[in-house]
């Protein structure tokens, strides 16, 4: 295993991983970068979204899920009671946290990515944009916007991938006075934003494939290796950080395969390996600030889906758009939260029902996949062992997780509006044709590492990433996310990143005095 001297060491080569790497080198060419990226390769290109493999077995495996709507069943989770004593020789892939021998029985659908480029090889690629109480009070409305506009150009969103044709038109324009009079200005029922990039328009002007945003996507040398001062080193865990007296000098990382492990040398690092596994790992390397793993926020996720009435909705089938290549669905949609009179998301997928031939459509079918946001609270978090490891040797984790009065209440208060969203649609009945899905399922954890503008010990970093009480050690992702997400989270987490990327290249200079210093000493 190489032993590279690095200026920053990135613990995850996920899309926070990939977005701090991106932003770091846009901002300085020179600086040497290291990234550990854990567990096996699924496919032939490191980084590479599962939607857009060449492998066509890989192709089905991944997509036959996705017609679902419901992220936890299209990414795979294995449902393995046990992973095994060792990480060793598990196939890439999600696991949920039972099979790692976590104590997760109260959020039963929690799973994590193991495979090179984490859930960034998985994900849905929906990225609506942060709003109301999502965005971070604590930060300039100016410096939010500016990195929020960062962010959405290192996903490479796009407004309407899919664009719109008749039928969908005609979805939204149910959904709209639906929900009339009580959505905020500009929240209206209208097209999701995804990090798609359409492919080059074809002889009937519509767009090619469509190709999602994968690790690889924002920073190319995760595949190309085109970059001399870029080391990614596959197959490797870290196991703890080496911090002495708030100073990190690198990492003790594990090879996976081999099994021999490494110290690492840096000037700064930066852990992006999730809501769960970061909190465990500054937990291991004896960071532990007193809101670490605690705050533990995930939004319900009702899961449903309404077969539309033609008489109601006028839709000739006989006109219908076919889908664009690889695609199940013809349209994605998006009813953002408004506030108290509206607080849910619906996201809103269309597709066609096929008969036979696979070209005949004989109906029209809408997803409605409703966000339900819940309160944060302390007693919501993740507690970690002194004294028993997981599957990966590292502290064994207890998920502490259920829902207050107040959820409870805004539950049922979801539940009515996507039946009264079904039902301008079609015949919805709930609890025939939705389902509100076990805690873990949405996969968009928050809070763990929470962002906070004052070390008072209700979060874990400052409001650039940096871990109170280091000079160095910075996290980024979606457990950084202090605030309630009612939308999905990629896109706010992803501002996390832009602005440690900032941070630590403004402290780049002073990372190598301080890691000469100790060298010399």
């Amino acid at each position: 295993m190489p032993r590279p001297d690095a200026d920053l060491l990135i613990i995850g080569a996920g899309l926070m991983g990939a977005g701090l790497a991106r932003a770091v080198r846009d901002a300085d060419p020179a600086l040497r970068i290291t990234m550990i990226d854990t567990g096996p390769t699924i496919g032939e290109v490191r980084g590479q979204h599962l939607h857009d493999t060449d492998d066509e077995r890989l192709w089905l495996r991944y997509n036959r899920r996705v017609e679902s709507g419901t992220q936890a069943l299209y990414v795979g989770a294995q449902t393995t009671p046990d992973i095994g004593r060792s990480v060793t020789g598990a196939p890439g892939g999600m696991y949920h946290l039972l099979a790692f021998g976590e104590d997760a029985a109260e959020m039963p659908a929690a799973a994590v990515g193991w495979n090179s480029g984490g859930m960034g090889v998985h994900w849905s690629a929906a990225t609506p944009t942060p709003y109301g109480p999502e965005v971070f009070d604590f930060i300039d409305r100016r410096e939010w916007d500016v990195d929020l506009a960062r962010a959405t150009e290192l996903l490479h969103v796009h407004p309407d991938p899919y664009g719109q044709d008749e039928a969908s038109r005609l979805v939204v324009d149910r959904l709209r006075a639906a929900f009339d009079g009580v959505c905020d200005p500009g929240r209206e029922v209208q097209a999701m934003p995804m990090a798609v990039q359409p492919g080059p328009a074809r002889a009937d002007d519509r767009p090619g494939p469509l190709r999602r945003t994968g690790p690889n996507v924002i920073f190319p040398p995760i595949t190309t290796g085109d970059d001399a001062n870029f080391v990614l080193l596959g197959d490797t865990l870290c196991m703890r950080l080496l911090v002495t007296d708030g100073i990190a000098t690198g990492a003790l990382v594990r090879n996976v395969i081999t099994g021999e492990e490494t110290t690492l040398r840096a000037s700064a690092v930066a852990v992006c390996a999730d809501a769960m596994r970061t909190p465990q790992l500054l937990w291991a390397s004896g960071l532990r600030p007193t809101a670490l793993g605690r705050n533990l926020n995930e939004h319900v996720f009702v899961s449903g889906r309404v077969f539309v009435d033609l008489d109601r909705v006028p839709i000739d089938l006989h006109a219908l758009r076919r889908p664009l290549p690889r695609e199940w669905c013809v349209a994605s949609l998006w009813l953002p939260h408004s506030g108290p009179r509206q607080p849910f998301q619906g996201q809103i997928m269309c597709s066609q029902l096929l008969r036979e031939d696979l070209r005949t459509p004989f109906g029209y079918a809408v997803q409605l996949s409703w966000y339900i946001p819940t309160e944060i609270r302390e007693a919501n978090r993740l507690e970690f062992s002194d004294t028993e490891t997981d599957s990966a040797g590292l502290p064994r984790m207890r998920v502490r997780f259920g829902y207050s009065d107040a959820d409870r209440a805004r539950i049922e208060a979801g539940l009515e509006s996507q039946r009264h969203a079904g039902n301008a649609l079609g015949e919805f009945v709930t609890g025939r044709d939705s389902a509100v899905l076990a805690p873990g399922a949405s996969l968009h954890y928050t809070g763990t590492v929470r962002m906070g503008p004052v070390d008072d010990g209700t979060s874990v970093c400052d409001p650039d990433g940096r871990v109170w009480g280091t000079e160095n050690v910075y996290v980024a992702g979606n457990g950084v996310i202090p605030t309630p997400m009612t939308a999905n989270t990629t896109l706010t987490g992803m501002i996390t990143a832009v602005r440690a990327a900032r941070s630590i290249v403004g402290g780049s200079q002073r990372g190598r005095e301080l890691l000469d210093d100790r060298r010399r000493g």
